[in-house]
């Protein structure tokens, strides 16, 4: 599988509001930080039990992809987020960083 299908499926996973199948293309110890900054979501198991609390909070969020670029070990996506079909859309560039086959870190630009 590409680096480019991994993301992909991790979205895919995300609008399904699964967290387990999620994590189960990271790393470990990956996480989910702001760009270059503070880390949200620590290791798998954390990064597991953020993304039940949100979706808990927001059963209705999901991301649809506008476009998708693969460069080395990098996939970078642009991102349209709602949180409800009601809720006005907002923005992402997603950066998922890449060790082997499994994702390690994913970083937000919004």
């Amino acid at each position: 599988m590409s680096k480019l299908a991994t993301a992909t499926a991790m979205i895919e996973a995300y609008n399904a509001q699964d967290a387990d199948l999620y994590v189960s293309y990271m790393t470990d110890d990956a996480c989910e930080a702001g760009y270059r900054g503070t880390v949200v979501r620590e290791g798998k198991e954390g990064t597991r039990e953020g993304l039940k609390k949100m979706f808990a909070e927001f059963p209705e969020n999901r991301a649809e992809i506008v476009k998708a670029y693969e460069l080395g070990e990098y996939v970078v996506l642009h991102e349209l987020v709602r949180r409800s079909a009601a809720a006005e859309p907002f923005e992402v560039l997603t950066i998922y960083s890449f060790e082997g086959d499994k994702c390690a870190r994913v970083e937000f630009i919004r």
